[in-house]
């Protein structure tokens, strides 16, 4: 290997905390250890140090330091028992967001940072339900990614511009009112940064612990966030469920594809404190209607719709 890059520093957890790491990249000079090679032989030496050139990354742990970046917050979303194609398609939707840079006062655009999701760019086909049937489409289980970039912007109490609920509760989520649709180009989630300085994104995945996590690190600015418990109102329970022909199953097979839950109206107070002590609070509302759950079965299946 005659060369590495250099990359910009990224967060590391360590026991003691976050530790800003970033990398020097090199490049042997081949002609300088060329020449101090031919040295090296005329004077009778058994080695020689070969010349690099070194690169130093655009954003280093010193300038880190110097902008003064810290851990802002996390989101965190499990997607336990999901589907292959599902946890693939989580993984590189996470993948697009890893290492995104915010200057200050710019947004952050979920939908353009995924960018299109097409197999052509790494997403898989899945299960969806629309127009009262079931199809498969690209991307399965991208708002996986978009409700965890949620919840770590509204952690790190960043202003919220965009953000969409799901029509119905979606199990992997847990706690309703938590959660952030995105379909492009008619919803979104954006978020603002507010806080001064640079805003790093960095996603993390364990796919043996079924976990997805979405770190911010910026500028602290001593202001405090607290989120409050969902609060639910006009709880209305799941209907019965759905049973979709795909044409793909053999007769007698059924897969389960979505989970009943219940409908409810549900409000998420958050309250912003700054450095001041003035107090911000504003709350965040979805609508979930009833939803019964449903299973994918054989066209054959008396059950399903035709």
């Amino acid at each position: 290997m005659e060369e590495r890059r250099p990359q910009a520093v990224r967060f590391i957890r360590r026991s003691e905390g976050w530790v800003a790491q970033a990398q020097t990249g090199w490049q042997v000079d081949r002609e300088a250890t060329k020449a101090a090679l031919q040295i090296a032989l005329v004077e009778g030496r058994q080695s020689v140090e070969v010349v690099l050139r070194l690169t130093a990354p655009d954003r280093s742990a010193r300038w880190a330091q110097a902008q003064g970046l810290t851990h802002l917050a996390t989101g965190e979303t499990t997607f336990t028992d999901s589907p292959e194609f599902r946890v693939h398609n989580i993984v590189t939707g996470a993948g697009r967001l890893d290492q995104v840079w915010l200057d200050p006062g710019q947004t952050f655009n979920f939908n353009r940072l995924i960018g299109p999701i097409s197999a052509r760019t790494g997403f898989k086909p899945g299960y969806v339900i629309s127009g009262g049937g079931l199809a498969t489409e690209d991307g399965g289980g991208i708002c996986q990614v978009s409700t965890t970039a949620f919840r770590a912007a509204l952690n790190a109490g960043l202003p919220i511009t965009e953000r969409h609920a799901h029509s119905h509760q979606v199990a992997y989520y847990g706690e309703p009112g938590l959660d952030a649709a995105v379909y492009a180009p008619s919803k979104n989630l954006r978020f603002f940064n507010d806080t001064g300085g640079p805003l790093l994104v960095q996603t993390e995945w364990d796919n043996k612990a079924e976990r997805l996590q979405i770190h911010l690190f910026g500028r602290h600015g001593g202001r405090q966030v607290k989120v409050g418990q969902p609060q639910q109102s006009r709880v209305r329970p799941a209907g019965e469920p759905q049973f979709l022909a795909d044409p793909a199953l053999p007769s007698g097979t059924v897969q389960r594809i979505d989970m009943p839950a219940p409908g409810a109206s549900v409000s998420v107070t958050r309250e912003i404190r700054d450095e001041q002590g003035r107090v911000r609070r504003e709350t965040f509302r979805s609508s979930y209607r009833p939803w019964g759950g449903a299973f994918a079965v054989a066209p054959d299946d008396a059950r399903s719709k035709k």
